[in-house]
């Protein structure tokens, strides 16, 4: 997320500001109102039905490398979809969050107003507060590349950080922290030694560490046991997902491999779905029950896993005609 918002056209990014914004709404309503549908329909109470929604709202880029590979970070669905990633994460935290005190204590007003304060005050301090810090230090050692390159991985840390304190994951606040020192880092041989160690290093661990939360047995008596959960969650987001590509990109005029580009893109359920389905199973109420049931949490890990593969591939099949497709409209407009 951090190489997400250094890649980003800051002119293109400012001027899809609103798409991004109605994007990342749409993706993040479409899937939860039809995540909390499943769980009504299936018999869970209300606040356990809204948090699978939240769960399917949010989405993380496993297929942003793909993009960057061949290329297509500028493109304008691109950088919408990037975008909205922060938008869906932050708002099915929201609903998240609210879901769980409610459950643990009661609804309390005062602490919604509060995490909406925070948010607000969070988003402005780290594009243009670590904005400024991190350019003029990020200027001071420009000569010194081994610095250069802590400095930048530092930066990335502090503003995971900072999310993390106000209850939002830590990729919201890498994708700002990019965003803040965008135009400080371009070209810089600092630059392409991290994404070299985040590429070789830190996105292998990921997957290995996420690989040990699966145990194969229970992974696969989870989709006998729970079919029609399993298909009903896995149907929900698929379905939710599309329906959001599919109206912002007919709305905006984008290709139908842009379209499908960017619903692969916002499949994977892995980094904010799957903290907060851990958190959902460890919350207990007052008289002793769990919001996420074990039952719920290894239909999770099913999506999570089925996503995790699914998005990438279609990602690799989408992203070159998208490319092409646009070679091609650029080169004949009428083409469209």
């Amino acid at each position: 997320m951090f190489f997400a918002g250094l890649e980003i056209d800051l002119t293109r990014f400012r001027q899809a500001q609103r798409k991004t914004m109605i994007f990342g709404l749409l993706t993040t309503m479409m899937p939860l109102i039809l995540g909390t549908g499943v769980g009504f329909l299936l018999g869970y109470g209300m606040l356990t039905a809204i948090v699978l929604g939240s769960l399917l709202a949010s989405h993380t880029l496993l297929g942003n490398n793909i993009i960057r590979e061949l290329g297509a970070s500028r493109l304008e669905p691109m950088t919408v979809t990037v975008g909205a990633t922060v938008v869906s994460d932050t708002l099915s935290l929201i609903v998240f969050a609210v879901c769980l005190s409610t459950f643990q204590s009661g609804f309390s007003v005062t602490g919604l107003a509060i995490q909406l304060v925070e948010i607000a005050i969070f988003v402005p301090l780290i594009l243009f507060g670590l904005s400024r810090v991190g350019a003029y230090l990020l200027r001071q050692v420009e000569n010194n590349e081994d610095a250069y390159f802590i400095l930048m991985l530092a930066i990335v840390v502090v503003a995971g950080l900072l999310a993390q304190m106000i209850n939002l994951p830590g990729i919201v606040g890498a994708f700002l922290a990019g965003l803040a020192v965008n135009a400080a880092v371009q070209d810089k041989p600092a630059k392409e030694k991290l994404e070299f160690i985040g590429n070789s290093f830190f996105i292998p661990i990921f997957f290995i560490v996420t690989g040990f939360l699966i145990n194969p047995p229970v992974f696969i008596a989870s989709i006998v046991g729970n079919f029609y959960l399993v298909i009903g969650i896995i149907g929900a987001l698929l379905v939710g997902k599309w329906l959001a590509a599919q109206a912002t990109g007919q709305a905006f005029g984008y290709s139908m491999p842009a379209r499908m580009t960017m619903w692969s893109l916002t499949l994977p359920q892995v980094a904010a779905t799957l903290a907060a389905a851990l958190v959902a199973y460890d919350a207990i109420n007052p008289s002793g029950q769990r919001l996420l049931n074990e039952r719920m949490l290894n239909a999770v890990l099913v999506l999570m896993l089925t996503t995790a593969i699914l998005g990438p591939v279609l990602t690799q099949f989408f992203a070159p005609r998208m490319i092409a497709k646009d070679i091609t409209l650029r080169n004949d407009p009428q083409a469209g």
